[in-house]
């Protein structure tokens, strides 16, 4: 082991060791306790009994095509998805416009999008999907989306804002000294970098976003918790358990195929990025020919006026 390897990082002796071991057992002993007591529970109260039918032979006329098919993929899943669709592009897009008007430097702009931003991100979700049915007398598709978008875009918004944050102050500088206006230095050098940096809580706030959409079946809202409802009060209360279960597992497979995307795009752009860098060392010169005269550094090369 290198010395600075050692210093970073001390390799733990023999008792840490045997300690280590002692805790992993006791620990996965615990959690395999857990879950027999859970099974054994579930089991006494009936879950595993024939219930289960419903999922291969429904009763009362129905066929596997009718419950599962048509009613809870088709039906439940695209009604969860639309509202997302229509909210994810809206609420990024109003993202990015609280974002530049938060890094104006007149109060004027600036002051209203912190409040709005600090307001939105206050308010649950539903009071807003409420508000859309009884307030604003809308479609419940449209209350659910103008929650998720309300709610989103002031979330988003400050993780955007907490990126630009986390930036080195030179960015900034470096941008207006080659002559780029505020704004386009918020556009081309600093947003590029914070969404990078804020990728996995984007990420995660998506699908946040996602889980949201389940609200709308509290204002009557069609989407896959609702189908599940309208399916366990058809075929009586016992399937409850049932429909529950496998609305739970699709929601777990749709966050992962999210999750899995957001994983290859952030591989993708972290490959550019160290692709980029790797051709600034091999080409040993990131300037234009000429030297510095030729880059019109010292110049007035401003192409405009301040943006704000």
């Amino acid at each position: 082991m290198s010395n600075e390897t050692s210093v970073l990082y001390e390799a733990p002796g023999p008792r840490a060791k045997a300690r280590d071991k002692i805790f992993t057992v006791v620990f996965t002993l615990f959690f395999v306790g857990l879950l027999a007591w859970a099974g054994y529970t579930a089991y006494k109260n009936g879950i595993f009994d024939d219930r289960w039918a419903v999922l291969w032979d429904p009763p009362r006329g129905q066929s596997v095509d009718d419950v599962w098919i048509t009613s809870i993929l088709m039906s439940g899943i695209w009604g969860t998805l639309k509202p997302v669709l229509i909210a994810i592009p809206i609420a990024l897009l109003l993202a990015l416009v609280l974002t530049i008007l938060r890094q104006s430097p007149f109060a004027v702009a600036r002051i209203p999008a912190r409040v709005v931003t600090e307001v939105f991100r206050g308010i649950p979700v539903l009071l807003i999907m409420y508000f859309g049915v009884i307030g604003l007398n809308i479609d419940p598709l449209w209350a659910v989306v103008l929650g998720l978008v309300v709610y989103n875009m002031a979330v988003v918004a400050e993780i955007l804002r907490a990126g630009i944050a986390a930036l080195p102050s030179g960015q900034k500088e470096a941008g207006l000294s080659i002559g780029l206006s505020p704004l386009q230095t918020l556009l081309r050098i600093q947003l590029p970098q914070a969404v990078r940096i804020m990728l996995p809580a984007l990420i995660s706030q998506i699908v946040v976003l996602l889980k949201d959409s389940s609200l709308g079946f509290i204002i009557g809202y069609s989407e896959l918790l609702k189908s599940a409802k309208d399916n366990y009060n058809f075929f009586g209360e016992s399937t409850k358990v049932v429909f529950i279960t496998v609305v739970a597992v699709l929601y777990i497979l749709i966050n992962m195929s999210v999750s899995r995307l957001a994983t290859y795009i952030e591989g993708r752009m972290r490959t550019k990025s160290k692709t980029v860098a790797g051709l600034h060392v091999e080409g040993k010169a990131d300037g234009p020919p000429g030297g510095v005269t030729a880059a019109g550094i010292g110049a007035n090369t401003r192409t405009g006026d301040s943006a704000f």
